[in-house]
């Protein structure tokens, strides 16, 4: 018999040194994730919110940070000639090899493939190379540490009221209840009306993670209940309560969800990151999708904080999506914009947003300053009123796929990002952003249909979107209908970017009084007018024309037409207030005494009827 030969595999030591100097880096970058989404829970004790908002923001940078260490490493300490294509291929190899018994190996490989895309060329971006499908199984990963991944409890050994008060007590918060038993009482009586409890089967259980949820001034409590054949998730608020008499805060259980439409609202793509201290995340990934199921894994992750593995995860399931449909690219329905061309996949659930070479009057800006806006909202609490976006750089679309329009489009407006190669498209730099129906479109086909609850409807989250990113210390600049969009819940967020600015950054104003006819008669303002400055009585004349329209806004809003709205609310952040938004309707909080609410507002129950008004 033959004996066949085979090349003698991991033999290179500068491989084995890359791998783990990869592994390193991925290492240290989840150790401070870790150690950031602990401090969380210090900070919610102390109520310390403006350095919550700090500790946030810097750890959306830290994955960033910790990739650039690692490329300067090794571009420090190795040559390019030393970095063959056999090595590259044994990298990886090695890599796989350390990842055996990791807890967190499918970020551990991403984090690998964005070094690697940092250091070689595009043609090397396939499976030889870099992780384009994940190789190591994140299945019943074990904990090592004492803290397992979620918490069960048994009522029927202690009873109901006394596992409830257990689950709360178990995360050892250093900091009084108002009134637990309360509190504990109020979910009791919920979750047995909602769930049924009061018909236990014999294993009713409690499952909850072991790590609370961290975000803006709250602490969820995240669950589920199992109760014969059904399971019911439900996400408990914890809250401090603003200081009385006694000058000092305490908490308060606020509600507790059970609905599970309000639930995903809580984990909208519409807020900020999660601080959540995992050990496994891919575990609570798979806890939060048995709660949340039509919920995209890739969503999941990014909501705990871990977008670059959503962005990953994203981009797997569009190539997936683009192998088995058949529609075209098409320019984006709706009025078209100055600044971004905006095209879509009917058949996917997602637009693309490139930046134009060139900007006609009155816009007066550049692609960086577009990317800095853009950046801006990606590190800024969004309260659910703005989009979260993916930002992506080289993608390759297939040619045959794109309408004549588009690719005319892309040649007039971005030329600049638009490469050819072969039968791919390759656009330099894009944003990927959850489709919504344009507001302007939405009470467009409201008005036309007759429905007049749907445009009250729309006009009242309008100016709840607005005043949602007052109270957040953003200003939209430009506030036309066109750039709100209406999510598949009924919710108005804002998704136009390049005109943004900190409403702490404003200047505002009421027009001066005018000095004679012929001012009241110019043309053009015959007042200074700085860079800065917003004349809020000024917004009416773009946006009240149509009479419904201006009645619903005039009844429930006339206040966002005054100087002293938004006066005052800039008063409050320079002083250093922080205050509430609430992700979840009012209407179901608990009625604490002594509990109000400090935000300008709060979210509304769902709307009337929205069928056949949006495609989302």
């Amino acid at each position: 018999m033959t004996q066949v030969a085979f090349p003698k595999l991991l033999s290179s030591q500068i491989a084995f040194d890359i791998a783990r100097t990869i592994l390193d880096g991925f290492d240290k970058h989840y150790r401070l994730f870790r150690q950031a989404s602990q401090q969380a829970k210090r900070l919610f004790e102390q109520a310390d919110w403006p350095t919550a908002q700090q500790a946030a923001r810097a750890r959306i940078g830290y994955y960033d940070q910790r990739v650039q260490e690692c490329v300067q490493a090794l571009e420090d300490d190795y040559a390019p000639e030393d970095l063959t294509d056999r090595v590259w291929r044994e990298i990886k190899l090695h890599y796989i090899g350390l990842l055996a018994g990791h807890k967190q190996p499918e970020l551990a490989e991403t984090f690998f493939n964005s070094v690697s895309c940092q250091i070689l060329h595009r043609t090397y971006y396939h499976n030889d190379y870099i992780f384009v499908r994940p190789v190591i199984s994140t299945e019943y990963i074990e904990t090592e540490e004492l803290l397992p991944t979620y918490r069960v409890y048994y009522p029927a050994a202690d009873g109901l009221r006394f596992a409830l008060k257990r689950i709360v007590t178990n995360f050892q918060l250093d900091a009084d209840f108002v009134d637990l038993d309360r509190d504990v009482r109020l979910v009791e009586a919920r979750m047995t009306e909602h769930f049924g409890l009061d018909r236990p089967e014999p294993n009713l259980q409690f499952q909850v993670l072991s790590s609370l949820f961290f975000r803006n001034k709250g602490a969820y409590i995240v669950g589920r209940v199992i109760n014969g054949a059904r399971e019911y998730p439900f996400v408990i608020p914890v809250l401090h309560q603003p200081p009385g008499h006694e000058k000092r805060r305490r908490l308060v259980l606020d509600t507790v969800l059970t609905d599970q439409e309000q639930i995903v609202v809580l984990f909208s793509f519409t807020r900020a990151y999660f601080l959540v201290d995992m050990e496994v995340p891919s575990a609570y990934v798979t806890f939060l999708r048995g709660c949340m199921p039509r919920k995209a894994r890739s969503e999941i992750y990014t909501i705990l904080g871990l977008q670059k593995q959503g962005k990953a995860l994203f981009y797997r399931d569009f190539l997936q999506h683009l192998k088995h449909s058949s529609d075209d690219f098409r320019i984006a329905p709706g009025i078209r914009g100055l600044v971004m061309l905006v095209f879509e996949l009917p058949s996917f659930p997602y637009v693309f947003k490139v930046i134009k070479d060139f900007y006609p009057p009155p816009k007066d800006t550049t692609r960086a300053q577009v990317k800095e806006k853009y950046l801006l909202v990606k590190y800024h609490d969004r309260v659910g009123r703005m989009a979260d976006t993916l930002e992506y750089s080289n993608v390759a679309f297939p040619r045959a796929r794109f309408s004549e329009e588009l690719l005319d489009e892309l040649n007039k407006y971005a030329p600049s990002l638009v490469e050819i190669e072969g039968e791919c498209i390759v656009i330099r730099h894009l944003y990927i952003e959850r489709r919504m129906v344009p507001l302007n479109l939405f009470l467009a086909d409201a008005q036309q249909q007759g429905k007049q609850e749907l445009v009250e409807h729309g006009i009242i989250e309008y100016g709840n979107a607005i005043k949602d990113l007052v109270a957040a210390n953003i200003f939209p600049g430009d506030m036309l209908y066109k750039n709100f969009g209406v999510t598949r819940h009924g919710r108005v967020v804002f998704y136009d970017y390049d005109e943004i600015e900190y409403l702490t950054d404003c200047n505002f104003r009421d027009i001066p009084q005018a000095r004679n006819e012929e001012d009241e008669m110019a043309s053009e303002p015959w007042y200074p007018i700085g860079k800065h400055d917003v004349f809020p009585e000024q917004f009416g004349r773009f946006l009240l024309g149509n009479p419904a329209i201006r009645h619903h806004f005039m009844q429930h809003h006339a206040d966002l037409l005054t100087r002293d709205y938004w006066q005052s609310h800039k008063d409050r952040i320079l002083e250093g207030v922080v205050d509430d938004i609430f992700p979840y309707p009012q209407q179901i909080r608990f009625c604490h005494e002594a509990n109000p609410t400090t935000a300008p507002h709060a979210a509304h129950a769902s709307p009337p009827s929205m069928e056949n008004l949006h495609n989302e």
